[in-house]
């Protein structure tokens, strides 16, 4: 596959900026546009108010002339009231409008049209008086009749005799009436001296005739000029009028004007809206077809490096399942005949030799050990790598684990003149749940380093806990050759060492840093290390802190008396050996015991015979522990009466709480050990809480290196000589027996059959702590393989089994 990068994720970025910058380009085009075509829509909004306010006004003004023409034909005083009125509404309205215009010259206009509103006003009051002025020219002709009517009788005469209305007279022309009655009422005779004679009376009607006549020419003259003011207010006012209407058009007409421009800058608005959006569109349709064609093409591209990465991966997992099982197989087939050199330079060792032939001897020895050291470090990183460790959680001593290694290893470099001092905090001499064989595996290799790197000095192993935050820090100092700062980090790679020279001056794989951390950090802890070049190095292990709660036991090998009242036990186990060792064990401790191979002929027995507690296997054939259970609560016959019934497996994968929800008392792991056997019994037949409700297994703290172990089998014997003889031999015949009838399995591709003889023969090599066969028997039992897969772990099994049983007949001799 071509090693291109892929620029998708740049080009995505660079179309998502492209379209965001267009976005915000247009949006500020948008915005500034709506902003001007808001501002004009409210210039537009202020105008049409305007050209209604200018509406209105020309009405009220109409409607104010048609008042002033009522005022001036009628003369009458409230009519020009209402005139007055209405032209001060016209003013208000007039300052109201001049709040809205915006240019000085409109403002001016009206101001000029209030001003013709007052000289209007002004102009009407005149018209008014001048009305007042003519009416008296008719009062003086009926007060010129008026004295006609008199000349037949003289009396004392009043202004209405004159004149109906003297009020409406001018002050002028009342003032001369006034005036005229006055001297006539001097100058008539009372009725009881009625002296003025006819030709008297004449006299003064003819003098009085004579005045008012003058009277009347002085007012007509004053009429004519009266009618000349009056027609001259008449034009004065069509004028006003005029100059009114031709004002108000013209502030109409430029507001109108204003208006209609901006209708026009408004629709030009919305044009160029309209382009803009879509001209943004026609744009961001092209980026993104054109970012789209780019991101296609890379896609396809991608696709196709994707379906060659995944071809390739799928040939790297295949190189790696291939280099694991190459590892496997060739480890394997390493460990045989390494074992096979072992053993045979043991009895070596043993016979007479010259003192050349045991250097010979040594040296193969120590080889084949170094050898071994590097396949099993092989097969666990192999094993970390693929994700297969399994971490066990057993009670074990941490106190014991670290002196055991740390004395071990001393032994090995006893010549170097090392101080080794190993601090314990108290609190450890408690047991810890934990997973003993991996931490053993760890201090090996850091207390193994530390041993190797020093030549002189001290190591100083300090173990404290942590109970506040539940952890256990393991610090181990040396004052070795210590490690460069740079490559403090690099030490715990892979196949990698500090320097070129370490390894041909100290030897080593380069692989055990490297697998004691990754194996700290799957029990849930942290590795660390601080070191000063040429001083000394330390490493500091931090795990997590749990102790054990079950009470501790007065012996290693708890006997229980039940002699004055003897209990029977029920043993149900289709491994003879296993079953023989438990079998054993509940002897020795005084019960009374039925043991059966098989579930069937248990239930069969058990209907005739009474007992107090069932021991039965998980997996047997045909009839497994759960079915058992089932059949013994089921039966009519048997008399059962939920006695305990105490499950026994070799089975990780299920949990505790499944074994007590299907009606078991408690569960025992494969392997075990007498005294947990014991406790287990004792806790149920005594009502007690179990004490070890995690795990019943026993602990597994042997090196790696070592094959097997006889230890937790002893347990199970009594110190008879010959007794672990009488147990081994029928353990070796049974398994040669069923390595026959694996290999026939195989041959006749008879998977069910395999299984189960592995699953049979897996219990005893786990009570030994075979732990290389037992993961052998765990793979052909549980692992899905083809059987020409199977035929390579048949070939392994069988070189492993018979390098162990020459180890087991040689302790045996």
């Amino acid at each position: 596959m071509n090693n291109k990068k892929s620029y998708i994720p740049i080009k995505v970025l660079i179309s998502y900026l492209v379209l965001a910058a267009l976005f915000v380009g247009v949006s500020w085009f948008l915005y500034s546009e709506n902003r001007g075509f808001s501002e004009t829509e409210s210039k537009a909004a202020k105008e049409n108010n305007k050209i209604l306010k200018v509406s209105n006004l020309l009405s009220n003004i109409y409607k104010t002339e048609s008042l002033a023409r009522i005022t001036i034909q009628s003369d009458s005083e409230k009519d020009f009231k209402n005139y007055i009125s209405k032209t001060d509404s016209l003013k208000v309205e007039i300052d109201s409008l001049k709040l809205l215009v915006t240019t000085q010259y409109q403002i001016t206009l009206l101001d000029s049209v209030k001003l013709l509103l007052s000289k209007k006003t002004n102009n009407i009051k005149e018209l008014k008086s001048i009305k007042n002025k003519s009416n008296d020219e008719a009062a003086l002709k009926k007060a010129i009749n008026d004295l006609t009517k008199m000349e037949s009788s003289l009396r004392k005469l009043q202004l209405e005799d004159f004149i109906r209305h003297p009020e409406e007279l001018g002050n002028y022309q009342r003032n001369v009436l006034k005036k005229y009655v006055a001297y006539l009422n001097e100058n008539i005779p009372d009725d009881s001296t009625n002296t003025l004679s006819k030709k008297e009376s004449d006299s003064i009607i003819t003098v009085s005739k004579t005045l008012l006549n003058a009277v009347k020419n002085a007012t007509l003259k004053k009429k004519y000029t009266l009618n000349f003011e009056e027609n001259k207010l008449l034009q004065n006012e069509l004028l006003i009028s005029d100059q009114l209407r031709k004002v108000l058009s013209i502030i109409e007409t430029e507001i109108i004007r204003n208006t209609t421009r901006n209708y026009l800058e408004k629709e030009r608005s919305l044009k160029r809206n309209n382009q803009i959006v879509t001209i943004a569109a026609i744009l961001g349709l092209f980026s993104t077809l054109f970012f789209l064609i780019l991101i296609l093409n890379d896609f396809s591209k991608t696709q196709s490096y994707k379906k060659q990465l995944e071809e390739a991966n799928s040939t790297t997992k295949k190189l790696l399942r291939n280099r694991e099982q190459l590892i496997s197989t060739v480890s394997h087939d390493l460990k045989t005949p390494l074992n096979t050199i072992v053993g045979y330079t043991e009895l070596l060792g043993n016979s007479e030799l010259t003192k050349k032939q045991l250097y010979f001897a040594k040296n193969i020895k120590g080889s084949s050990e170094y050898i071994t050291k590097l396949i099993q470090d092989l097969l666990d990183f192999t094993q970390i790598e693929a994700g297969k460790i399994t971490i066990e959680k057993l009670p074990f001593s941490l106190y014991d684990v670290i002196n055991e290694v740390a004395k071990s290893i001393q032994s090995v470099y006893e010549q170097k003149p090392i101080h080794l001092s190993i601090d314990i905090e108290e609190v450890f001499q408690n047991k810890i749940i934990g997973d003993p064989f991996r931490l053993r595996q760890i201090v090996t290799n850091i207390i193994g380093n530390a041993f190797k790197f020093t030549s002189e000095g001290f190591i100083r192993i300090e173990v404290k806990a942590n109970i506040e935050n539940h952890f256990i820090t393991i610090k181990i100092e040396d004052s070795g050759i210590g490690i460069q700062e740079d490559k403090q980090q690099l030490i715990f790679e892979e196949f990698t060492q500090a320097n070129k020279n370490i390894e041909k001056i100290y030897g080593g794989t380069g692989l055990g840093l490297t697998i004691s951390k990754k194996m700290v950090e799957i029990l849930g802890g942290k590795l660390s290390l601080k070191s000063v070049y040429g001083k000394g190095s330390i490493f500091e292990i931090q795990l997590p802190l749990l102790f054990d709660s079950s009470p501790s036991s007065a012996s290693k090998n708890p006997v229980i008396d039940h002699s004055s009242n003897k209990l029977t036990a029920v043993v149900v186990d289709d491994d003879i050996n296993l079953l023989n060792l438990t079998t054993e064990i509940l002897h020795q401790n005084n019960f009374k015991v039925l043991s059966f191979s098989n579930a069937l002929a248990a239930l069969e027995a058990l209907e005739n015979n009474p007992f107090d507690f069932i021991i039965t296997d998980i997996q047997m054939p045909e009839i497994d522990g759960f079915l058992f259970l089932k059949k013994l609560k089921e039966s009519t016959i048997i008399n059962f009466d939920k006695k305990p019934v105490i499950a026994m497996t070799g089975r990780t994968d299920l949990e505790r709480e499944i074994y007590i929800k299907a009606g078991f008392a408690d569960v025992i792991r494969k392997p075990y050990s007498p005294k947990i056997l014991l406790e287990i019994i004792d806790s149920i037949l005594n009502n007690n809480e179990s004490h070890t409700s995690t795990n019943h297994a026993i602990e597994q703290g042997e090196d790696s290196t070592k094959k097997y172990s006889l230890t937790s089998l002893k347990l199970f014997l009594s110190n008879e000589e010959g007794a672990l003889k009488e147990l081994l031999l029928p353990f070796i015949t049974s398994t040669k027996e069923n390595l026959v009838v694996l290999e026939d399995g195989i041959s006749e591709k008879d998977i069910l059959k395999v299984r189960e003889t592995a699953h049979r023969m897996g219990p005893m090599f786990k009570q030994i702590e075979a732990h290389e066969i037992v993961q052998i028997l765990s793979d052909l039992e549980l692992k899905e393989s083809s059987f020409e897969e199977l035929g390579v772990k048949f070939k392994i099994l069988k070189t492993a089994i018979v390098s162990l049983f020459l180890l087991l007949e040689k302790e045996l001799n």
